[in-house]
């Protein structure tokens, strides 16, 4: 092996001649799966009682170019299951197409069963362990809302190391960070789900998503909101928070020519 630090670990060219680098050359596309590009930021979701509701802004971003303003990132499952995504916004779409297969897969059988929630997500963290296994992983984490296989509410993230949690409340991105201490604030661990009411998860979550769009570089005022309950789900997939303004910066100490 030749130690010189410019060519280190490869074999010496006096000994095996010189390296050909046209074994590296390809004709395919270009991929660039290690490096995500175009990523989606904080997805944040509530139990309630009866269900669950799960909102995600419509921004991807290009590095930190706000580059596409109308990217969807909840996915629907068979009307019971809301998938939010954050994270690289091809390997979304790629999930996507797996969702899609396996949802004309289970229309098609004949045993008359569907996939919940809690089998969904069981799935999609194995799809997301085997990748990170095979050190190509997918670059996302998501949030799966539904019910279990005995009808309660469930919610539960998977990562792409294939790592699962549960909670209450779940946030992805820096929704990790600022939401989670609002639903925390507004609803305490040791406060059951039986309390909680869907008007109250809905105006959290709006709450949650105005709170990420000021302090949030990577979000947006627009986004997508999902109530999942037993009678199926209600999606809005283009809200807007209003009377956003950034005039009260005016008021703020320090800001611009104010010193005083």
């Amino acid at each position: 092996m030749n130690h010189l630090p410019q060519v280190w670990g490869r074999p010496r060219d006096d000994i095996y001649g010189a390296y050909d680098h046209s074994y590296l050359q390809t004709s395919g596309p270009k991929t660039h799966t290690q490096s995500p590009t175009v990523t989606g930021t904080s997805v944040v979701a509530v139990k309630f009682n009866g269900g669950v509701a799960i909102a995600a802004d419509n921004l991807a971003s290009y590095g930190s170019l706000a580059r596409f303003t109308d990217v969807k990132r909840l996915r629907v499952f068979d009307n019971s299951t809301v998938i939010g995504f954050g994270g690289d916004v091809s390997d979304m779409q790629y999930i996507d197409r797996l969702l899609e297969s396996i949802d004309i897969r289970e229309n098609y059988s004949s045993n008359g069963n569907t996939l919940n929630a809690k089998n969904l997500h069981t799935y999609l963290s194995k799809v997301l362990y085997k990748r990170r296994s095979e050190f190509n992983p997918l670059w996302n984490h998501i949030l799966v809302a539904g019910f279990d296989g005995d009808g309660k509410p469930f919610l539960s993230s998977a990562d792409l190391l294939g790592t699962t949690f549960s909670a209450p409340h779940l946030a992805t991105g820096f929704g990790a960070h600022l939401a989670i201490p609002i639903l925390r604030r507004l609803f305490p661990e040791d406060m059951p789900i039986e309390n909680i009411t869907k008007e109250q998860a809905v105006a959290a979550l709006k709450d949650c998503m105005k709170v990420l769009f000021y302090r949030d570089a990577r979000s947006l005022d627009r986004y997508s909101i999902a109530v999942v309950t037993k009678e199926g789900i209600e999606l809005k997939e283009n809200e807007k928070l209003e009377a956003q303004s950034w005039a009260f910066a005016e008021g703020i100490k320090g800001y611009g020519a104010q010193v005083n």
